[in-house]
């Protein structure tokens, strides 16, 4: 990969904050090579002096090495604002086309998100989502939970940091990957939140521009607490998230066929598929166009913080393996049994 000085700098920078602790050279490298980017640890040594200089680092001690100083920290949250403008259309565009599932093999990879929390809090949180997924209110049925030590988020080469878990959950944009390996083009619009009555999808009460934020919406409203993904999953009536999209009204047969089919994969989130031409849950769309609605892979982490489960959220974490990720009812008992 082929960088500007100032790019590499960066993120040397962000490995250091992913990281959480000091590092040298030689590890900063092994995370450099994890996102492509090849440098001997003479030039990064010159790249740290160089930080150390602008008031990025600091040496911790030669046998530990850096560490990010305010100033570092300030500058890597700063360019991150940077980086993720257009961060959904960007991110959902990347990820899509990097996946590699598809339904007649049943195999391949997936975009993914990661909630982060304590392992105490896990029986918890397990009983807690438990309703989500048998309500039907994720992306699927399946969640994979990782231990402390694993890699949880490949953008920032981010590991479970001890006493803490990882719940690793299908990111709704698995689906425009899946559409467009089979050579449907999907555009996603809007990340809002649907209203359900009587376990029914109504209409949609908020609705954010994927290219007018640097976030995902459904993190923002997670945050904002405006869900209430417990209380739909137990009385069919609430606000979880969703996510709005269109495709060209030829390839509707197509896109039923892949939801049939999807359904038997455990990676059922389709709610609902649109009539040509015409509005879905209030929301208009193009000419010869249809309306696409899936549930947010992050419905129950938003359970969650309802529940006042402490956890960090991110969507759009990178891939994993489909074969990774067991149904959720295998899950809980394993869970329950605490083998």
């Amino acid at each position: 990969m082929k960088l500007t000085p100032g790019e590499i700098k960066r993120r040397i920078l962000k490995v250091l904050q992913g990281l959480g602790r000091p590092a040298g050279s030689s590890q900063i490298g092994r995370q450099l090579h994890g996102w492509g980017v090849d440098l001997g640890e003479r030039s990064i040594r010159l790249y740290l002096q160089q930080l150390d200089a602008e008031g990025f680092t600091q040496l911790q001690s030669r046998r530990a090495g850096r560490v990010l100083t305010a100033k570092g920290r300030a500058e890597v949250d700063q360019s991150a604002v940077m980086e993720r403008l257009g961060f959904i259309s960007g991110q959902i565009d990347a990820l899509t086309y990097q996946m590699g599932f598809t339904p007649r093999a049943g195999a391949g990879t997936l975009v993914v998100n990661t909630t982060l929390l304590a392992a105490k809090d896990e029986v918890a949180a397990i009983e807690v989502v438990r309703p989500v997924f048998a309500a039907r209110l994720g992306m699927g049925s399946r969640m994979l939970v990782l231990r402390a030590g694993a890699v949880y988020d490949a953008a920032r080469a981010a590991v479970v940091p001890r006493g803490h878990i990882a719940m690793v959950t299908i990111c709704s944009v698995t689906l425009n990957g899946i559409l467009l390996k089979e050579g449907i083009p999907v555009t996603s619009h809007y990340g809002g939140l649907l209203e359900f009555r009587n376990r029914l999808p109504v209409r949609f009460v908020e609705l954010m521009d994927y290219g007018g934020t640097t976030q995902d919406p459904l993190e923002l409203f997670i945050r904002a607490k405006m869900t209430s993904v417990r209380a739909c999953a137990h009385s069919g009536n609430g606000l979880v998230g969703a996510s709005f999209r269109e495709f060209p009204s030829a390839a509707l047969p197509a896109v039923l066929k892949t939801r049939d089919q999807l359904r038997l994969l455990g990676l059922d989130g389709i709610v609902a598929v649109g009539v040509p031409n015409q509005t879905l849950y209030g929301v208009p769309v193009g000419e010869g166009r249809t309306g696409l609605v899936v549930l947010a892979g992050l419905n129950p982490a938003a359970a969650l913080e309802e529940a006042a489960v402490a956890c960090q959220n991110r969507s759009l974490a990178g891939l994993l393996d489909y074969r990774q990720f067991p149904e959720f009812r295998h899950l809980n008992m394993w869970t329950r049994r605490g083998e």
